[in-house]
C-alpha cells in the first residue's frame, strides 16, 4: 500500500468519501495528516471544503476525493449535495468529549439515512484524539458498540501523532472495493491517458479553504 498526493490522471477507481461528525472533532485535521503528513493549527472550516488523494490499495489505483464539512448547524443547506453519491463515510468523534459520540448516534447517523443517496455506501466509526488518553471520556468498547450498532468498522487514531490515520482511509478503501455495487457506481478508467468526465471538479487548488 502507498500513498501519493500528486495529481494523476492515471488510476483504476475514484470514490467520494464525507468526513462528518460535531464540529471541533478534528476531521480536518484527520483529512490534514492523511494529505500532507502534517497538522497545523487549522482554522475551523467554513461550508465544505475536499481534498483529492491518490491512494494505491489492494493492487488498485484509486482516486479519493474527500469532503470535509463544518459541523455546525448554519451550513445544514449543503447537506443533500454533500451526501449525494458518496461512497465512503467516515464518523467522527473525539475520544475525550462524550458528547460527540451521542450525536454520531443521535444526529449524524440519522443524517445519512436521510440524505445519502446510495444505501451501499461503506461507513467507519473513527474515535479521534487518542494522544491524549489521560483525557478520555469514551472508551474503546463503546466506540465498537457504536459500530457494530451501525454495521460499521471501527478504529481509534490520532490525527497529531499520526497514529492509525492512514489506516483509517486504507481500510475504508478497502471496504469499498469489496463491495460490487460501489465498483459499478465508482469511475472506472479503461485507457489511463483519458480523464473520465467527473459529477463534480475540484479547483486548481483542489479546495477553497482549509
Amino acid at each position: 500500500m502507498g500513498t501519493s498526493s500528486g495529481q494523476s490522471n492515471s488510476y483504476d477507481l475514484s470514490f467520494k468519501i464525507l468526513l462528518i461528525g460535531d464540529s471541533g472533532v478534528g476531521k480536518s485535521s484527520l483529512l490534514a495528516s492523511f494529505i500532507s503528513n502534517t497538522v497545523d493549527h487549522l482554522p475551523p472550516t467554513i461550508g465544505v471544503d475536499f481534498k483529492i488523494k491518490h491512494l494505491s490499495v489492494g493492487g488498485k489505483r484509486l482516486k479519493l476525493t474527500i469532503w470535509d464539512t463544518a459541523g455546525q448547524e448554519r451550513f445544514r443547506t449543503l447537506t443533500s449535495t454533500y451526501y449525494r453519491n458518496a461512497h465512503g463515510i467516515i464518523l467522527v468523534y473525539d475520544v475525550t468529549r462524550r458528547d460527540t459520540l451521542t450525536n454520531l448516534s443521535e444526529i449524524w447517523t440519522k443524517e445519512v439515512e436521510l440524505y445519502s443517496t446510495n444505501q451501499d455506501c461503506v461507513k467507519i466509526v473513527v474515535g479521534n484524539k487518542v494522544d491524549r488518553d489521560s483525557e478520555r471520556a469514551v472508551s474503546r468498547d463503546e466506540g465498537i458498540a457504536l459500530a457494530k450498532e451501525l454495521g460499521s468498522s471501527f478504529i481509534e487514531c490520532s490525527a497529531k501523532t499520526r497514529e492509525n490515520v492512514e489506516k483509517c482511509f486504507e481500510e475504508l478503501a478497502l471496504k469499498m472495493m469489496e463491495n460490487p455495487s460501489l465498483l459499478e457506481k465508482g469511475s472506472t478508467v479503461p485507457n489511463k491517458n483519458v480523464e473520465p468526465k467527473q459529477e463534480y471538479t475540484a479547483p486548481p487548488s483542489g479546495g477553497c479553504c482549509h
